[in-house]
C-alpha cells in the first residue's frame, strides 16, 4: 500500500517544480522590465542635464504655461473664500415706523425670535442709532443742531446658516418680514453677492479656457522638442533597430525626456506661484486691513503642488508620446 501511495504522489513533483520555474521567470522578467525603466529614466535625466540651457528653456515654457492658470486659480479661490465670509455674515435691516411704541416693538421682537429661519434679532433704538452716527460719521456737531431725532427704530436680523446661500428662501423671508405691521422697509443688498458669484463663475471658466489653451501649447512645445531630439539621434535609432530593437524600446527614453520636461516645469511653476503669493501677500494684507478684513491670498498647498507637478508630467508625457509615435515608426533601416 505504501509503495502505491509513493508512486501516486511522485508525478506531482515535476509540475510543482515547473510552476516554481515559471514564477522565477516572471519575477526575473519584471525585475528586468523595471530595471530598464529605471535606467532609461536616469539616462534621460542625464541627457537633459548635459544640455542645461536648452533644457531649462523648454522647462520654463512649460512652467509659464502652468503658472498662469495656477495663479488665476489661486486668485479665484481666494475671492471665493472672501465671498463665502461675506455670505456667512448676511444681515437684514428692518426699519420700523417712527413713533412705534415700545410694547409694539417688543411684541414684534418676540414674534421674530420664534421664527425658525432667524438666528438672531437685535434691536437698535433711535437714540442708540444717533449716538453711533455721531461717533462714526463725523457729523457730531451737525446732529446736535437737529430739533428731534430723525432716525427710526431698527431691527438687525440674521438668518440661519442653512438659508444664507439660498436666494429664493431669502427672498421669501424678505417678503415675510416686509409684511409685518411695524416694518416700513427691509434692506438686504443681494445684488452685489449675486454679481460676485457671477464674476467668480466667469473667473473659473476663464481659468479652464486659459488652462486648456496653454496645455495645448505645452503639448506642441514638448512634441516639437522631442521631434528635434529624434532627428538628432536618427543614426543611433537606426543602429538600434538594425540589431533588433523594437519601437517600444526606442520610444521609451524619449517618453521619459517628455516626462522630465513636464515634471520639472511643474516644479518651477509651483515655485513661481509661491513667489508671486509672497510678493503680493503683504500688499494684499495692507489693503485688507484698510477695510478691516482678514482677507489673504490662499496658496496651492502641498496637494496643489503635487497636482501641478503631476499635471506637468502628464502633459509632457502625452506631448512626447504624440511626437514619438509618429516619427519613430517612420525611421526604418
Amino acid at each position: 500500500m505504501s509503495r502505491h501511495k509513493v508512486d501516486a504522489v511522485a508525478p506531482a513533483q515535476p509540475r510543482r517544480s515547473g510552476a516554481m520555474e515559471n514564477r522565477r521567470r516572471l519575477n526575473s522578467t519584471l525585475r528586468a522590465y523595471f530595471h530598464n525603466h529605471q535606467q532609461n529614466a536616469a539616462e534621460s535625466f542625464e541627457r537633459l542635464a548635459a544640455e542645461p540651457l536648452q533644457s531649462l528653456m523648454t522647462m520654463l515654457v512649460v512652467a509659464i504655461a502652468l503658472c498662469l492658470p495656477a495663479m488665476l486659480y489661486v486668485g479665484v479661490s481666494s475671492l471665493q473664500q472672501l465671498s463665502g465670509s461675506w455670505e456667512s455674515s448676511a444681515q437684514m435691516t428692518l426699519f420700523l415706523q417712527k413713533g412705534a411704541s415700545d410694547n409694539a416693538i417688543k411684541k414684534l421682537i418676540t414674534g421674530l425670535e420664534v421664527n425658525s429661519e432667524l438666528a438672531e434679532v437685535q434691536y437698535i433704538s433711535p437714540l442708540q442709532a444717533l449716538d453711533a452716527l455721531q461717533d462714526s460719521g463725523g457729523f457730531g456737531e451737525a446732529l446736535t443742531l437737529l430739533d428731534e431725532n430723525p432716525l427710526p427704530p431698527v431691527l438687525l436680523v440674521v438668518p440661519i446658516a442653512d438659508i444664507e446661500g439660498d436666494v429664493p428662501r431669502i427672498e421669501q423671508l424678505l417678503r415675510t418680514l416686509s409684511a409685518q405691521p411695524l416694518v416700513d422697509e427691509v434692506q438686504l443688498d443681494m445684488k452685489w453677492l449675486q454679481r460676485m458669484q457671477q464674476i467668480l463663475d466667469i473667473g473659473r471658466q476663464i481659468t479652464l479656457l486659459l488652462g486648456g489653451a496653454l496645455a495645448l501649447g505645452v503639448l506642441l512645445v514638448v512634441g516639437n522638442t522631442i521631434r528635434l531630439a529624434i532627428e538628432n539621434r536618427r543614426e543611433e535609432i537606426l543602429v538600434v533597430k538594425l540589431v533588433g530593437g523594437t519601437n517600444s524600446f526606442v520610444r521609451r527614453p524619449f517618453l521619459y525626456i517628455g516626462l522630465w520636461y513636464g515634471a520639472c516645469g511643474g516644479v518651477i511653476a509651483g515655485a513661481g506661484v509661491v513667489l508671486a503669493q509672497f510678493w503680493l501677500g503683504a500688499t494684499v494684507l495692507r489693503l485688507a486691513a484698510l477695510y478691516q478684513s482678514d482677507f489673504s491670498l490662499q496658496g496651492l498647498g502641498a496637494g496643489g503642488m503635487l497636482v501641478l507637478i503631476a499635471l506637468g508630467g502628464a502633459l509632457g508625457l502625452i506631448g512626447a508620446a504624440l511626437a514619438v509615435g509618429r516619427h519613430i515608426a517612420q525611421l526604418e533601416p
